[in-house]
């Protein structure tokens, strides 16, 4: 556990948000390989599959993974108070909840698989590929919870170096399985699910058998678990509004691809690839916003707002950079990164296109997720879900839609970061009226 009320803000914040880089790292891995072993070993329709898969599966997640991260969000702000009982109480509160909606959303995705990839158009020769490995992996989902949550309430204590250990084994693990499975005993893409499944299980029960032994507040045991409503009522407030945030994201993904699956598998296969190299590119934003939100909670909850703002302009700073580098790296490189998936020449050459076009505006997306981060960590989410909601669906899908009209694939790949650059101006303008810092989850009275 860390208290980052306490020291340097810039560097509090790098020391979190390093071990949370890292660990989003490997956890992309999980993608990533799967889609390398897919392209070059089962073939580009199974990859435009995997790649179809991952916006059903965060569309599925999101609203529970928002919930999570209120949690988050409570935990840094009663622990920054250094009410303790609080936080055990919201961690029990937390597992109870992800336990439910585990079961729930996985039997919802399970028996709607076919359905839902044939209303987003996936071309019906990845259509069977496609329905199997989101069952599989979806039947795992208690897993994939229950981890998330172990990380979560680990990050709001202030400890983002745990959950990176037990992310590494399990990409470590998922990638010798992927080997074995797809290349040795040539399962397909069911092995490539099962793999997935079975590393993101390991990950959770390592976790918990270790924290257990180990941490001092959190002590996992299912039948001593205490549910608190008025403390699920704070995590809803905060929490909801992150998880329609999310949805209105993984949405909007659903969207894009159904605008995108109509250019054919080519068109869909290179576009599955763009985005896992979209999901590296954003990883560093998204994870020093997430460690940002943390400091945020800690430092209001402990009565010292002063040092919110010199965390904020440290974090825009240093991500500021790494976009600088990523953007570098996404342009000149494209088309090596895009090789490194497949072989196929025409699914090459339109990843090189989205590519040069996108990436040159990564620096929007990751000014926009960390002013994000400050409102999260306040407790504010309810504005910039609004801002969201606005910046894709009243902006981004009508443009990219009408853009795909008369410029095809390309049209859509310049509509992508115009709503990059609408957020990132909604929040900044929102950040500077103040609102944010009446949000927190209790007031203090002296």
């Amino acid at each position: 556990m860390k208290d980052l009320s306490i020291g340097n803000e810039g560097k509090l914040i790098f020391r979190f948000a390093i071990p949370m880089v890292l660990g989003n790292v490997f956890q992309q891995l999980y993608n990533v390989v799967d889609s390398v072993i897919v392209g070059n070993y089962i073939g580009k329709e199974a990859l435009a599959a995997v790649g179809a898969s991952f916006p059903i599966i965060f569309t599925l997640i999101s609203l529970i993974i928002g919930i999570a991260t209120g949690s988050t969000i409570i935990i840094a702000q009663y622990f920054g108070a250094k009410k303790i009982e609080q936080v055990k109480r919201a961690i029990d509160t937390l597992f109870i909840f992800l336990f439910f909606a585990s079961l729930i959303v996985g039997a919802l995705g399970i028996i709607f698989a076919e359905q839902i990839f044939t209303l987003i158009k996936l071309p019906p020769d990845a259509l069977d590929n496609a329905v199997l490995y989101l069952r599989i992996y979806l039947s795992g989902l208690i897993f994939f919870f229950g981890f998330n949550g172990t990380a979560a309430v680990l990050r709001g204590l202030g400890d983002s170096k745990t959950p990176l250990y037990f992310l590494i084994i399990s990409t470590v693990a998922n990638i010798i399985l992927d080997i074995l499975f797809v290349m040795v005993f040539g399962w397909g893409i069911e092995g490539v699910a099962l793999a997935t499944l079975i590393s993101q299980a390991g990950a959770f029960v390592t976790a918990i058998y270790y924290l257990n032994r180990n941490h001092a507040v959190i002590q996992f045991s299912f039948r001593k678990l205490v549910f608190d409503r008025d403390i699920f009522k704070q995590n809803t407030r905060i929490g909801f509004p992150i998880g329609f945030q999310q949805v209105f994201v993984a949405l909007s993904m659903m969207v894009m691809y159904w605008l995108v699956n109509p250019f054919g598998t080519d068109t869909a296969a290179a576009y599955s690839v763009v985005f896992r190299i979209d999901a590296f590119a954003a990883m560093p934003a998204m994870n020093f916003a997430a460690a940002l939100a943390t400091f945020v909670g800690q430092n209001l909850g402990a009565a010292k707002p002063e040092r919110v703002r010199r965390g904020l302009i440290s974090t825009i700073y240093m991500t500021s950079v790494i976009a600088i580098v990523v953007w570098f790296v996404s342009y000149f490189f494209s088309e090596p990164l895009m090789k490194l998936f497949t072989e196929d020449q025409n699914v090459i050459a339109i990843g090189v296109e989205y590519l040069k076009i996108v990436s040159f505006f990564y620096i929007c997306f990751t000014i926009m997720f960390t002013v994000n981060g400050v409102m999260r960590g306040a407790g504010d989410t309810l504005i910039p879900m609004v801002i969201t909601f606005f910046a894709l669906w009243v902006v981004r899908v009508p443009l990219c839609y009408y853009l795909s009209l008369d410029m095809g694939a390309l049209g859509i790949w310049w509509g992508i970061p115009v709503a990059w650059i609408v957020g990132m101006i909604l929040h900044t303008l929102y950040y500077f009226t103040g609102r944010w810092k009446t949000k927190t989850v209790f007031h203090r009275t002296n």
